[in-house]
């Protein structure tokens, strides 16, 4: 598997957060649970840990306490092919959460995705500056990311 594991603490949502994820991507599973015995810092049977994969990359979760909690100087990259997936994710994992703007949002447990489309990494890396800088412009102007507008800048620079 990876020798580096992203590893997420939670509160006391580990558990509802890793079967929420395992759901929406494919070729997901839960690997391994640890629950809390008695006299720990959990009510005993609560999930200590757990470790899964998310679209083939694994990841850990604890919960450890309300002193954790996420910032936006993390977020986990969701690449998309097609408007489609971008529109599934976005809707799936914005869900009790919060939309931000270009392409950000924080689930309802406060994880922040970016949720991007490839085309726009290919718009932007035009070798006309005007192009890239029209397709700029409009994903800032976006919340979730529309690859036809994004499309549409591009053809008007």
């Amino acid at each position: 598997m990876n020798k580096i594991t992203p590893f997420l603490t939670f509160n006391d949502q580990a558990e509802e957060a890793v079967n929420f994820y395992v759901s929406i991507f494919k070729n997901s599973k839960i690997l391994d649970t640890n629950r809390y015995g008695e006299g720990g810092p959990m009510p005993a049977g609560a999930l200590m840990s757990a470790s899964f994969v998310l679209d083939g990359r694994k990841y850990m979760a604890l919960n450890g306490g309300p002193q954790f909690t996420f910032t936006d100087g993390f977020s986990l990259f969701v690449e998309c092919e097609t408007q489609a997936e971008v529109d599934e994710y976005w809707e799936k994992l914005s869900a009790g959460g919060e939309k931000g703007p270009c392409g950000w949002l924080k689930d309802r447990f406060g994880l922040s995705w970016q949720v991007i489309p490839s085309a726009l990494g290919e718009l932007l890396g035009a070798e006309d500056p005007r192009k890239a800088q029209n397709v700029m412009q409009a994903m800032l102007q976006m919340s979730k990311i529309d690859i036809a507008a994004l499309r549409q800048a591009y053809e008007q620079g």
